[in-house]
């Protein structure tokens, strides 16, 4: 597949995502390449870890490729979609709880489902590029690829504070919100990559000092806003606080979509820290089964990407005009369409 090469080389196999001119955006095809290849290894005895890394300087994987989900949602057709995330989900599960040692790169932006690709592997590679981002309720659509369950651990208010805003995480805050591990100098990558090859031993890797985190200076005035139990009283919090933080934070709630918002804080709230990614991704589900039809999803992609006019028409007009009813009903169970991993059991 030219969107993605996959391969064995020495003791690893190897996931390369290698359309860097879309920011290897994830596609279907893609996400189900490489749920075949991890399948494929579980029993391979000379494939001793994975390593997944991606080409290009500007991204190791930007996001899901939502086009095709755009085009079938406006036309009524809501199954696309549907399969598109109740497959990548199981993938993403795959990926946590793979029994060898999965090995990420992470360059430039890593967002969305580029989360879900890179950021549940056991050792997870950041370097001085790289950027990291849940920023789905800019786009109507709450963090998923099982990153919810990554910013309920995340401490006191960060995790809500990531994904509400949809804020980027250099290197250092990426690893203190827990998407990644490990700081090594880019220049340094092929090197490990070689060494990981060769060896077949994730203790080749060796760690550097990475760079301070922009958001610990912050922590204080995240926990006393985005620790509160709705985002209206976020907001209310906010705006009665002074710096540019607060106000650039205040911004981003006044921005993004109301319905998205609650519901991504009432997720959070909802996995404690007992929670599984399973769990995680199975309420992530609920939102998404629903996103297309009764939520802001396909306004989200209009404004954002097609007519690209940043001007979104969200269907409430302001964070109080959600109701609790309605993120209920966003979250409920899905009955015979609540998403389930007994095929990643029978494997």
């Amino acid at each position: 597949m030219a969107d993605i090469w996959i391969r064995k080389e020495g003791r690893a196999g190897r996931i390369t995502l290698t359309r860097p001119k879309a920011l290897n955006a994830l596609s279907y095809d893609m996400c189900l390449a490489i749920d075949a290849a991890l399948k494929a290894w579980v029993s391979d005895e000379t494939v001793t870890l994975v390593l997944i890394d991606a080409e290009g300087d500007k991204a190791f994987c930007a996001g899901g490729d939502i086009a095709k989900m755009y085009s079938t949602g406006m036309a009524g057709d809501f199954t696309y979609g549907r399969q598109f995330w109740a497959d990548e989900y199981r993938m993403n599960a795959r990926l946590a709880d793979y029994p060898k040692p999965v090995v990420s790169f992470l360059q430039g932006f890593i967002m969305g489902g580029g989360v879900g690709v890179g950021c549940h592997a056991c050792h997870r590679i950041v370097g001085e590029s790289s950027q990291v981002a849940m920023p789905e309720c800019g786009i109507g659509l709450v963090p998923d690829v099982g990153g919810s369950w990554i910013l309920a651990h995340a401490k006191g208010g960060l995790g809500a504070y990531l994904g509400l805003t949809g804020a980027r995480m250099g290197p250092a805050d990426a690893m203190r919100a827990g998407f990644a591990d490990m700081f090594i100098p880019q220049d340094l990558w092929e090197g490990a990559k070689a060494q990981l090859i060769a060896s077949g031993d994730v203790s080749a890797l060796e760690a550097a000092p990475a760079p301070e985190p922009v958001f610990a200076a912050h922590q204080e005035v995240i926990d006393a806003a985005f620790m509160q139990t709705s985002v209206v009283a976020i907001a209310r919090e906010l705006g009665d606080m002074e710096g540019p933080f607060a106000a650039k934070s205040l911004e981003a709630l006044r921005r993004n979509s109301p319905l998205a918002m609650a519901c991504t804080l009432a997720m959070l709230h909802n996995l404690g820290p007992a929670s599984s990614i399973r769990e995680a991704l199975a309420q992530e589900y609920r939102f998404t089964w629903r996103a297309m039809e009764h939520a802001d999803f396909l306004e989200g992609i209009r404004a954002a990407i097609v007519d690209k006019d940043r001007n979104p028409r969200w269907r409430h007009a302001s964070l109080a005009d959600v109701t609790e009813a309605e993120v209920n009903s966003m979250l409920a169970a899905l009955g015979s369409e609540e998403l389930t991993f007994e095929i990643i059991e029978e494997e």
